[in-house]
This record gives C-alpha cells, sequence and structure tokens, in this order.
C-alpha cells in the first residue's frame, strides 16, 4: 500500500517543522506529503520549501478555500492508494503510517488515536460520540485514513460545511456500507487550544457544527440522555460543563442562521449510481 498525507495549513510556522519531522522520521515512510496551504502570509510556505527541496515526497500545492476545499484537492492530487490526513499543528508517533496500513487490510476508514496536549483542563476532555449504524463517526480529521477510491466514490469533504465536515464524511461512509475501523496504535499527538478565547472559539464552532450534521442528515440526537451529556464523570472537568455551555450557544445560533438542503439527498443518489 502506498500511502499519501494530506495537509491543509494557513499560517502554520510555529508548528509545521514539528509534523514535518515526524513524518519525515516514519519507521515506513509515507508515499508522498502533499501540503495545501491557503495562501499564507508567513513563513509557512518558505518552510515547506525548505523541506521539499531535501526531500522529494514532500510537495507544496497553494490552494485558498475552505478546510474541506483545501482537503480535498491535496486528495486529487495524491497518487497513494490511501489517503491519510492530519493537521498542521499535529505530531504523528513515528509507528502511525505503518500501522495505518496495517490496519486498512481490513477496513476502508482508519481513525487513529489522538493524544492531546498543552492546558490540561482543554486537552483532557473527551469527545462527545456519535453513533451511526453500531459506529462512532465522530473520529477527527486530525487522524484520519481513507482508501482512496472509497474517499472518491462518496465525493470527499463536502463544502458546505463549516465545521464537523469530516463528520459527515464518515457518516457518509459508514452510510454506503463502508468498514471504519479505529486504531488506538495510530497515534497522533495533538495541540489543545491553548488560551480561553480559543477554548470558547472551538467549543462555539464545535456546536455549530453538531446543528449542521442534524440540518443535513436529520435528527441524530434522539437516543442521547440530556443528563449523561452534562454529568461529569471520573477524570472530567467543569471544563466539559463550559464547553457544553458554548456549544449550545453555537448549536441555536446556526440553528437559526442555517438552512435545510437537498444536497444529502442528491449526493445519496449519485453516489448509489455510480456504485
Amino acid at each position: 500500500m502506498k500511502t499519501s498525507v494530506v495537509v491543509i495549513t494557513r499560517n502554520s510556522e510555529f508548528y509545521i517543522k514539528d509534523l514535518l519531522d515526524s513524518l519525515v522520521a516514519q519507521v515506513k515512510r509515507p508515499h508522498e506529503v502533499i501540503i495545501t496551504d491557503a495562501e499564507s502570509s508567513d513563513n509557512t510556505q518558505k518552510i515547506v520549501k525548505e523541506y521539499s527541496e531535501n526531500y522529494d515526497f514532500i510537495k507544496l500545492f497553494v490552494k485558498s478555500g475552505t478546510r474541506a476545499e483545501g482537503r480535498n484537492y491535496g486528495a486529487e492530487k495524491a497518487t497513494g492508494n490511501i489517503v491519510s490526513f492530519i493537521d498542521a499543528d499535529a505530531i504523528a508517533n513515528a509507528f502511525w503510517i505503518k500501522e495505518i496500513e496495517n490496519t486498512m487490510n481490513n477496513a476502508d476508514v482508519v481513525a487513529g488515536k489522538e493524544v492531546r496536549f498543552g492546558l490540561e483542563g482543554f486537552g483532557t476532555l473527551p469527545r462527545v460520540e456519535m453513533i451511526h449504524n453500531g459506529t462512532d463517526i465522530t473520529y477527527p480529521s486530525v487522524n484520519l485514513a481513507y482508501k482512496k477510491d472509497v474517499f472518491n466514490e462518496i465525493k470527499g469533504f463536502d463544502p458546505w460545511f463549516k465545521e464537523a465536515e469530516e463528520v459527515d464524511l464518515n457518516y457518509r461512509a459508514v452510510d454506503a456500507g463502508y468498514k471504519l475501523i479505529f486504531d488506538e496504535n495510530a497515534i497522533v499527538y495533538h495541540r489543545a487550544r491553548s488560551t480561553l478565547f480559543g477554548f470558547i472559539k472551538q467549543s462555539f464552532w464545535y456546536g455549530f457544527g453538531r446543528k449542521e450534521l442534524t440540518l443535513r442528515h436529520g435528527n441524530l440526537w434522539s437516543s442521547y440522555s440530556p443528563i449523561d451529556m452534562v454529568k461529569i464523570k471520573p477524570g472530567e472537568s467543569i471544563w466539559k460543563i463550559l464547553r457544553l455551555g458554548i456549544a449550545f450557544f453555537g448549536y441555536t445560533f446556526c440553528k437559526v442562521v442555517g438552512k435545510k438542503s437537498d444536497t444529502k439527498e442528491k449526493l445519496r443518489q449519485s453516489t448509489a449510481s455510480e456504485r
């Protein structure tokens, strides 16, 4: 198998070196690393170009647009049969590529383990899982890999989403019958938000994205208990309640300004007709 790693960047000069160093040092080197830069105004492009001069499998492309558009563009340029996504502010474990390729022998989609580091309260908050057809679909694109033909068949990331585009992608993959496997040994270390403002902003868009999912796919929360969502379990902190409150505001805001679309049905019909 050949794994193409796709990374979207914008003004990432303070941490892009850490990511590139971790990709260069992989036990199983990736087939290629595709950097899609959204016209950074700092030294991001300069740094990537320096790496590409020393490692010919690192390639830089410039493409403005949303995160979904950037990742789709990178996947389009990819020549491997696996497309693996990681964020610019992350660091890949040395066995990351090897684990993904091993697990992909039995899967169509592989989600790896995200280990967040930074301020303790921000870094230890758990994901709010969303289950579809018996599968957790909330694994983020900081550590997510697809067989390229599967990614193409379900039309990649949907640029309609401002947030939660990776959850939508996973939803459509599982909905189409593809197999998603979580590999806890495919590890990526990811920076948590380091400021209160950053935490508030992230929480707002977290809730906004969850509402976008219901606008696209209908009610996805009917089986969830509000009490369980607010309950603080052992090892969790009051930051969970704060995140939930801010996310609810984002959810409500999207409900007011958002609008339904028939793209879901069109996309499903198009995918079904090609399979």
